[in-house]
């Protein structure tokens, strides 16, 4: 059986890395992306250790087009193909409208919008070659209903589910799937930050009262990339514990 390949974007830290390992599990060959080639390093040979062998690693930052290429490129002159794609990577500038200068603007559509084309586009033309791909982009809550002093954020978020709709009505009789997950607020470095008295204030407006864990991410993006999701098209799940709810 020829060897399942699933590249990650942001595939080393928080919810990405946790997507990562749940596919090194299930037997799939990892390449992960991330920009800093030291934390990639320490990343491979941590794992590697842990007795996951099936780990590449690709220095690529995804706001930038011709790094996305070349680093695809790569990938596919070593594998051929590329089973599924997880566009996962993202960044913050937050800041009241008011306050928000270009700079801040420009960073997080570039990181979290453009890098929907730049990574999607070298990696869509393998998939229609080859008639199969999974296509997964990783949305949030804040891209549904909005959020206070993330104008530039929720606005990325908001046009990653257009790029999907529209993405996925073109591939899908060529056995492509592309879906959009959107998190609520999950338990990770970032959430654990957070004073434990704004935390509660959080966990006190989540239905299921709780945070959410990046493994039931995880899994959810491992279904989506299976074989009996084939139905499953132009859809954005939601998981935020009830907190959001359309």
């Amino acid at each position: 059986m020829e060897e399942k390949v699933a590249l990650v974007t942001g595939g080393i830290r928080g919810i990405g890395e946790k997507i990562s390992l749940r596919f090194l599990k299930e037997g799939y060959r990892v390449v992960a992306f991330d920009n800093d080639a030291g934390r990639l390093n320490d990343w491979a040979e941590t794992q590697k250790a842990a007795g996951f062998e099936k780990i590449d690693t690709v220095v690529c930052d995804v706001s930038d087009y011709e790094q996305c290429q070349a680093a695809v490129a790569s990938v596919l002159n070593k594998y051929d193909h590329i089973d599924a794609l997880v566009n996962n990577a993202g960044i913050t500038r937050d800041a009241t409208f008011k306050k928000m200068d270009k700079s801040q603007w420009d960073a997080v559509i570039q990181v979290n919008l453009n890098s929907m084309f730049n990574m999607t586009k070298p990696v869509i033309e393998n998939m229609l070659t080859n008639q199969r791909g999974r296509i997964i982009n990783m949305s949030s809550i804040n891209g549904q209903k909005g959020q206070f002093g993330q104008a530039n954020y929720s606005a990325a978020k908001a046009g990653v589910h257009g790029f999907t709709k529209a993405l996925a009505q073109e591939v899908a009789r060529k056995n492509i799937t592309v879906n959009t997950i959107s998190p609520g607020y999950i338990n990770t470095e970032m959430m654990q930050a957070i004073p434990d008295d704004v935390l509660e204030n959080i966990k006190a407006q989540i239905p299921v009262g709780r945070l959410g864990e990046a493994d039931e991410i995880a899994e959810l993006v491992l279904y989506l990339c299976g074989d009996k999701s084939g139905y499953i098209t132009g859809s954005n799940i939601a998981i935020n514990g009830g907190q959001h709810m359309c």
